[in-house]
């Protein structure tokens, strides 16, 4: 089940707001037009941040996401309507003869089992067509980035229209190394209503991660620094070989 930040929807509704601006999408965008990508699938596109972007540089989208509280939000943006929007998760994603699968955020990381993360593999390999991209990223473990998680828990408050204020709070959990956990607490100071939201990640190193994708189907073209974070993430460009 997806993590009630993305699957309630009073938390749903608020997440752009705390996420902020998302100077990381238009490294994507680039990637997509060095590829020559016209048919993208975003996994877990949360709100459709990404997929709004794509499907605005004339490209045909299909965004997948298991939070339908978050796909609502994400199809409230699209008036449109450019844009599939499939409530599931990579595994039931049909054949699409996409060019190109994208993972942005967390997402990578939220595959808790080897099991889950190689299905997940399977699932957009068979999306994707014949040399097909996977492009996805993923935190470097070394970097340790549950440590300045730990050390920054200062509350937010933020006045959300149509929500008034709201604060916010993240505080970590457990770290046993890969998991680490945490959990965000949101107060609605318009009526007091207080939801917490767990979440925990898998940090993979660059070796597991390139010998996981190599053993379900692909080939890593290419292992770059995130442009707005240097240090601290990897993203891989893939193929799909077979």
């Amino acid at each position: 089940m997806p993590d009630a930040i993305f699957a309630h929807p009073r938390l749903a509704a608020i997440y752009d707001a705390f996420d902020g601006d998302r100077d990381d999408l238009t490294a994507y965008l680039h990637i997509a037009d060095e590829l020559g990508a016209d048919r993208v699938l975003d996994v877990g596109c949360g709100t459709g941040c990404l997929a709004l972007l794509l499907a605005e540089s004339g490209r045909t989208v299909v965004g997948i996401d298991p939070a339908e509280a978050s796909l609502e939000i994400a199809k409230s943006k699209d008036l449109p309507a450019r844009i599939t929007w499939v409530h599931g998760d990579a595994t039931t994603v049909p054949a699409l003869g996409a060019d190109l699968a994208v993972m942005t955020g967390n997402v990578a990381q939220v595959f808790l089992t080897d099991d889950d993360w190689t299905r997940t593999l399977q699932g957009i390999h068979a999306a994707l067509r014949p040399r097909g991209h996977f492009v996805f990223e993923t935190r470097r473990p070394e970097r340790r980035a549950w440590e300045e998680w730990a050390a920054d828990a200062a509350q937010v408050i933020l006045d959300i229209p149509g929500n008034g204020p709201v604060e916010q709070r993240r505080e970590v959990t457990d770290v046993s190394i890969p998991f680490v956990s945490f959990r965000y607490t949101y107060r609605f100071l318009s009526d007091g209503t207080v939801v917490t939201s767990d979440s925990t990640l898998r940090f993979r190193g660059r070796d597991e991660v390139e010998s996981s994708l190599v053993a379900n189907g692909y080939r890593v073209l290419d292992v770059r620094e995130a442009p707005d974070r240097p240090g601290r993430e990897f993203v891989f460009i893939s193929e799909r070989t077979t």
